[in-house]
């Protein structure tokens, strides 16, 4: 492993930890050129496991042989770039959660069949763009049962490095996929959709229709406005979770978490 020791926040390779936003990261124009960062030794080991492959390390000096040796040797020949916690935090912009961050490569994307093709679960996120509460849902869909994760061009990228670290690596386990939102390629899988949202023909989440369904979508709207009228207009069901004290809704990841435990 070749430890590379910096002292200047202008050294040769480090671009892509602090000078390059999460657009020029990305490269969506050319995916298999992509990268992204993932964060703390628990979510880079849970990447690696899942065949990710890592590009570079930027790690504290006390992780390098300390709760951070394994990835390092793991990594083999990438270059660790290493300096104290307070010039990689000037670099990074933040204070590196448990002191490492791993440089990935993007794999090629998954199209939505591919998603689907096995799947008798799936999740479709709309326009949902905080970080935290994608990071969330995928979290829950690994953990509930979803098996796989539909996401429309409005939504927050899922390798986005706090989404990648509030799923706590999750995001390397459920396989997902762009979508452009529209149900027609769902219908043409065998899915059945279910748009969570409150609207005078909404049925409860226990009704027995929806767990009967062989294989069905749960579509989840935005933080603020929910899901748009068109959605809902073209959903199969209109799903609400019933509440108590007044409340009318959840935070879009709690209440995917409700909807992926009741319809699992």
């Amino acid at each position: 492993m070749p430890v590379i020791e910096i002292d200047s926040l202008g050294h040769s390779g480090l671009e892509v930890f602090g000078m390059l936003t999460e657009a020029q990261l990305r490269s969506r124009l050319e995916p298999e050129k992509g990268i992204f960062i993932a964060e703390s030794p628990k979510v880079i080991r849970v990447a690696l496991e899942a065949g990710y492959e890592p590009l570079s390390l930027l790690c504290e000096r006390r992780h390098i042989t300390g709760d951070a040796a394994d990835i390092v040797a793991r990594c083999g020949d990438v270059p660790v770039y290493t300096g104290g916690r307070e010039l990689l935090a000037a670099l990074t912009g933040y204070i590196l959660t448990r002191g490492v961050l791993c440089a990935m490569r993007r794999p090629r994307p998954f199209t939505v069949e591919e998603v689907c093709r096995e799947a008798r679960r799936v999740v479709v996120i709309d326009g949902v763009t905080d970080t935290t509460n994608i990071g969330a849902i995928f979290r829950s869909a690994a953990a509930l049962g979803m098996d796989g994760v539909l996401l429309t061009p409005t939504s927050c990228d899922p390798l986005n490095r706090r989404a990648v670290r509030v799923s706590m690596g999750s995001v390397f386990l459920v396989p997902w996929a762009w979508t452009d939102g529209t149900f027609s390629e769902l219908a043409r899988l065998g899915f059945r959709t279910a748009a969570m949202a409150l609207t005078d023909r909404s049925i409860p989440i226990d009704d027995c229709r929806l767990a009967a369904e062989p294989r069905l979508a749960v579509v989840m709207g935005t933080e603020g406005d929910g899901l748009p009228a068109q959605t809902i207009a073209a959903a199969d069901y209109v799903v609400r979770i019933p509440m108590s004290h007044g409340v009318d809704s959840l935070n879009v990841a709690a209440a995917a978490a409700v909807a992926f435990w009741q319809l699992r």
